[in-house]
């Protein structure tokens, strides 16, 4: 069995440890844990480990967040890796901080990589990961707070988050994504 997951983000220093780059933070936390190293190649940074005898492929698309769906769809091709084996890791608004939810499909929700993803990968029967990041912005700030770093507060959380969503992804390979929703998810 082959697995997709992909982490979203941007690409380049002034993203490194903003909310919007949340994705990139947990599948590098993943791949350390694995033992893996990434490489770059084409549309992603990319590196693979087995887990349970399953093949685990991850990326961290190189083509910026808008245009995520592009490196994902090229990879699901060459690994031929099928939909229903994919898990995205995204960042998310609507739900407050501290909060994890893997759901087996979903609307892009205004997030430019979700949308990305649905046009070019024909829909939105693909699993995600959402990554509560909140939404305590002013008015009009919503682009400042995504692509701004976690406040004081939210770094100390981050570590055990990111843990958690570790877990979430194991679980998603190993078990499934209704069984990782029943067991896993977080208010």
């Amino acid at each position: 069995m082959n697995y997709l997951i992909v982490g979203l983000g941007n690409i380049g220093k002034e993203y490194e440890d903003t909310r919007h780059n949340i994705g990139f933070m947990v599948v590098d936390e993943t791949a350390k844990q694995a033992g893996a190293t990434w490489s770059l190649l084409k549309l992603a940074y990319y590196t693979e480990f087995k887990q349970r005898g399953r093949n685990v492929y991850m990326i961290k698309p190189t083509t910026f967040m808008n245009l995520s769906g592009k490196a994902m769809n090229y990879w699901m091709q060459q690994l031929k890796v099928p939909l229903q084996n994919v898990l995205v890791i995204v960042d998310d608004l609507a739900i407050p901080f501290g909060s994890l939810r893997i759901k087996p499909k979903g609307s892009a929700a205004g997030h430019n990589g979700l949308r990305s993803i649905e046009a070019t990968c024909g829909g939105q029967n693909y699993a995600r990961l959402r990554f509560g990041i909140g939404d305590n912005y002013p008015k009009g700030r919503q682009v400042d707070y995504v692509l701004g770093p976690f406040d004081a507060d939210e770094q100390k959380d981050l570590p055990a988050l990111i843990d958690h969503a570790v877990k979430m992804i194991q679980s998603f390979v190993n078990i499934g994504i209704e069984l990782t929703m029943t067991n896993l998810n977080t208010k």
